[in-house]
């Protein structure tokens, strides 16, 4: 029998496009004008109040980004042209109905067109504002659904959410919805959306009321957020209306298929279109980054824990794979894309090579001085991490809190900047606390058996490999990921 091919199934294909500035939907928008440049176009949806001003958007923060060098390259002068023949900014916003795609021409377009949705668009800070998580991870996706409704040609709907999803539970953690049973249970008991967004609505009115600052707002909406989480069940507020979003996708009965990508951490790329390309820091990438510079001395994890974390590359070619393999099928499904069960790596690895990169290529800072780094203190346990806070720099604090009140106040900024810092970190600690000391395994049957459906029925299947196995985790963190993250995210700080 004759193979197929993922290239093939891809050329004269339409797509529509959430969240193309963000750090997966970008390289998926690269690797697929790269690889198949007879794709028939994208439509990347951006906010925006204006196709001008989208369209400015996309070339500052998308196609201008370094990202695209190899794709530049490519087609040389010819890139301007070659991007708007085949890229389309839209101005839209996955919040509003219809995308808020408010030209009527442009929207009969894309509804007659659009053969496949990635819906990518989300917001990924642990701690959001509740008002904005909810309407675009949760509230988002509904309006995400209601507009693939109206696309004709649809053969996919592929979401993206995130492994963590499941919250807190520890073992072997199931590629299907169980974890969020009583969830969905508790918010098809009433109208979720009527009664949360009367919610944040109430608060946001008496904070106006109040006269508040915009600073005040924003964290009581931050801090109601996470009341809320953890009031059904979930440690912060972007897994919780992320998997409110899943809920959503799953009490769909519409005849097209809907996949969903649950990747864990994702790290900078492996291979494509370079190695090491990240945006931002990544979760973990805050921590190595601290560490390099000197400043991150101890840290609440179990050394022994697995960590989770797979190459955004890696995750952009099961998210291909996935779309080709399952497009026009009525059936839905959940794939992990991370490492956890086929190649695991603990905190006690990671660190032993990152120390090792940071004694061999120490960080020079600014000042023209190498960072000095020692071998990081693990702490196993939030209380214990709290004792030695309190210990090292709360008993200080109050210390100083007492100079400054004896000297009529002369230490005041010093005091109020150092217990900012402190408040800060034990946040940034109380919100990766969940990740840090996680226990669970993700499961990844569903994605396994795409590999191998993969490798026996398309030519090109080397080309989108998505198998963790491959991953030399040594190599990958000494010769890959740090280089990448000082290069593209240090360096410009």
């Amino acid at each position: 029998m004759e193979l197929e091919s993922i290239l093939g199934y891809l050329q004269n294909k339409t797509i529509l496009v959430t969240g193309a500035t963000g750090f997966l939907g970008m390289l998926f928008v690269e690797k697929i004008l790269r690889v198949q440049p007879d794709v028939k176009r994208l439509y990347l949806l951006l906010r925006a109040s204006d196709t001008k001003s989208a369209t400015d958007r996309m070339h500052d923060q998308i196609i201008g980004k370094e990202l695209f060098t190899v794709l530049k390259d490519k087609w040389g002068t010819n890139f301007d042209s070659f991007i708007a023949e085949k890229v389309v900014a839209v101005p839209g916003d996955v919040t509003f109905d219809d995308l808020g795609v408010k030209e009527i021409k442009l929207r009969e377009e894309m509804c007659n067109g659009i053969e496949i949705i990635l819906n990518s668009a989300g917001t990924t800070n642990f701690d959001e504002r509740y008002d904005i998580a909810l309407s675009v991870n949760a509230f988002g996706v509904q309006h995400v659904l209601s507009f693939a409704k109206k696309c004709l040609k649809l053969e996919m709907l592929l979401h993206v959410s995130t492994a963590y999803v499941c919250g807190e539970r520890a073992g072997l953690i199931l590629e299907d919805s169980s974890c969020m049973d009583e969830l969905e249970k508790e918010i098809t008991r009433f109208d979720f959306k009527v009664q949360e967004m009367n919610l944040v609505e109430e608060k946001l009115n008496e904070l106006k009321a109040q006269d508040a600052t915009e600073q005040v707002i924003t964290t009581t909406m931050k801090d109601i957020g996470i009341e809320r989480a953890k009031l059904y069940g979930w440690p912060n507020t972007y897994v919780f209306t992320k998997a409110v979003g899943e809920i959503f996708l799953g009490q769909s009965k519409d005849h097209f298929p809907i996949v969903i990508i649950r990747p864990s951490v994702i790290t900078s790329s492996y291979k494509e279109p370079f190695p090491g390309w990240v945006q931002g820091f990544r979760t973990i990438d805050s921590v190595i980054a601290g560490y390099c510079k000197g400043k991150v001395t101890c840290l609440l994890v179990d050394p022994m824990s697995v960590f989770d974390m797979i190459p955004v590359d890696m995750v952009v070619h099961s998210m291909i794979v996935a779309m080709v393999a399952n497009a026009n099928k009525s059936s839905n499904i959940i794939y992990h894309v991370g490492s956890s069960l086929r190649n695991p790596i603990n905190f006690l690895n990671i660190h032993s090579f990152v120390f090792r990169y940071c004694t061999e290529k120490p960080w020079i800072g600014k000042d023209g001085k190498r960072a000095k780094v020692g071998k990081l203190r693990f702490f196993k346990t939030m209380a214990t991490f709290r004792m030695y806070m309190q210990i090292r720099f709360m008993l200080p604090l109050e210390g100083l809190k007492f100079v400054n009140k004896a000297f009529g106040g002369y230490f005041q900024d010093l005091y109020v900047n150092y217990n900012q810092k402190l408040k800060l970190v034990m946040r940034l600690v109380e919100l990766y606390e969940p990740y840090m000391l996680f226990k669970g395994i993700f499961d990844d049957n569903n994605a396994e058996e795409l590999r191998r459906i993969t490798r026996e029925r398309f030519v090109d299947a080397e080309a989108f490999n998505f198998d963790a196995r491959c991953i030399d985790w040594e190599d990958y963190i000494m010769h890959t990921h740090i280089p990448g993250l000082q290069k593209y995210v240090m360096m410009k700080r």
